[in-house]
């Protein structure tokens, strides 16, 4: 699996995206779910930078390689990666980022720059496990949780003091 600031730092990154192409099929096969022509182009389309795209930017990539241009192809497609845990949706941004930490319990938290929209993902199990003590502390059953910080990767940082 990549490093996991490599989508602040420079990396190969096709061994990168090749890497995370491969564990999505053995997920896929180990689960009895189907990566069709359509959901794996739109994993290789998110693969291919360590941004949030938005579903129309995806569905743009998507019709220009022939896979249809109604909004339902991208939308199920990026549906079923989120399912399978091949991809998130990063709600600050409403877009979608494809999971670098595959074999993690999936309770990532985002690094986002709000300037180039990059996005790190790093496995959060035990600040998950503190949102889960305080929500049960006030009677809370929590259900879902979705960590997303926001600010500048080094680049950015770079740019603005210049």
């Amino acid at each position: 699996m990549p490093d996991l600031s490599s989508a602040f730092h420079s990396h190969d990154h096709s061994t990168c995206a090749s890497a995370a192409l491969t564990r999505a099929e053995e997920i896929c096969r180990e689960a009895g779910a189907r990566l069709t022509p359509v959901r794996r182009r739109t994993l290789e389309i998110l693969l291919e930078e360590h941004r949030a795209m938005g579903a129309y930017d995806v569905l743009e990539r998507l019709a220009a390689d022939g896979f249809g241009s109604q909004p339902p192809v991208a939308y199920r497609a990026l549906e079923f990666l989120v399912d399978q845990g091949l991809a998130h949706r990063i709600r600050r941004l409403n877009a979608f980022a494809a999971c670098t930490t595959f074999d993690c319990d999936h309770a990532p938290a985002f690094f986002i720059c709000k300037a180039c929209k990059a996005v790190a993902e790093i496995p959060a199990s035990e600040l998950r496990a503190q949102i889960d003590a305080a929500g049960a502390s006030l009677g809370f059953a929590v259900e879902r949780a979705n960590v997303e910080a926001m600010g500048l990767c080094p680049s950015c940082q770079a740019e603005a003091a210049a």
